[in-house]
């Protein structure tokens, strides 16, 4: 495997949340290998273009060994901020862009290589061959090591990969978000071979009060004692559950929320179980 189990996003590491200082993020890097999180997810316009450089800083201060762990990077949204002039919210992804995007990243991270470099966001506008040129450049300098999309439909990934293997789609998938399971998206990375990562996989069980949260809170609170687990570590046990076998990007920076996720990977729900609470997500009994 590739990639750690459970990946750790940074999203919210820096100017986008909890604006961590260069000792506790290199703190938390290091708490986060020791659990076994050895993956780090990153984008470029996180923080406004500048989680990348902070995290950079931390990481050479952290004492960690560039071999031990995963860094991903994603590029491509031309995003209004970071002192960029843009008119508007974009997508870029000709080939000088991505290169420069990736050659930025690596000064940024203080690393020589990407172990994964993901497109951020398809666009209407993106052409296989440019795409495909620019990866194989990234590959040939060893700037990259592996090559993925992100929210990418199957029609999608189909055109990207007519020229470049794609290795991993992350997509939004939870217990409150499982559209991909029944639009083709899940089938079809298991089918290609794809990896799947996604991203926000609580969902939105605890951000709101719904019918639907409250549902799957009283489900969970009954299953937390046949599992001896917390609510939070039986959703990503969920998703885990997918023949899949999707990695979860947790965007947590509280240690004891991480350790729930890794401790999420030895919970082997029971297929009814796993029903019952999609059930309880959807509010209507299996067709």
């Amino acid at each position: 495997m590739k990639y750690s189990r459970i990946i750790a996003g940074t999203m919210t590491w820096g100017a986008w949340g909890k604006k961590l200082s260069t000792a506790t993020m290199a703190d938390l890097m290091q708490f986060c290998v020791a659990q076994g999180v050895t993956t780090f997810d990153h984008a470029d316009i996180y923080g406004g273009y500048t989680t990348e450089a902070e995290f950079g800083t931390a990481f050479a201060q952290s004492g960690l060994n560039r071999e031990a762990v995963q860094l991903i990077s994603k590029c491509g949204i031309q995003h209004l901020s970071g002192g960029r002039n843009n008119k508007i919210g974009h997508y870029s992804y000709d080939k000088d862009y991505i290169i420069c995007s990736v050659e930025t990243s690596l000064k940024n991270l203080q690393t020589e290589y990407l172990d994964l470099l993901l497109l951020h966001r398809p666009s209407p506008l993106m052409h296989p061959e440019e795409i495909s040129e620019a990866i194989q450049t990234l590959k040939q300098q060893g700037k990259i090591k592996n090559f993925g999309v992100s929210n990418f439909t199957p029609s999608q990934v189909a055109l990207i990969s007519k020229n470049v293997p794609i290795e991993v789609n992350q997509i939004e998938f939870s217990l409150t978000e499982y559209s991909a399971m029944f639009d083709g998206r899940l089938d079809h990375l298991l089918l290609k071979e794809i990896n799947p990562m996604a991203w926000s996989p609580l969902g939105n069980v605890f951000k709101e009060d719904t019918e639907q949260t409250r549902r799957i809170k009283k489900l969970l609170g009954e299953l937390s004692n046949k599992y001896n687990a917390t609510a939070d570590a039986l959703l990503l046990a969920w998703i885990l559950k997918h023949p899949s076998k999707i990695h979860p990007v947790v965007g947590t920076t509280t240690k004891d929320r991480l350790v729930r996720a890794v401790e999420a990977t030895a919970i082997d729900l029971e297929v009814e179980d796993w029903f019952l609470m999609l059930v309880a997500s959807q509010g209507r009994p299996m067709p």
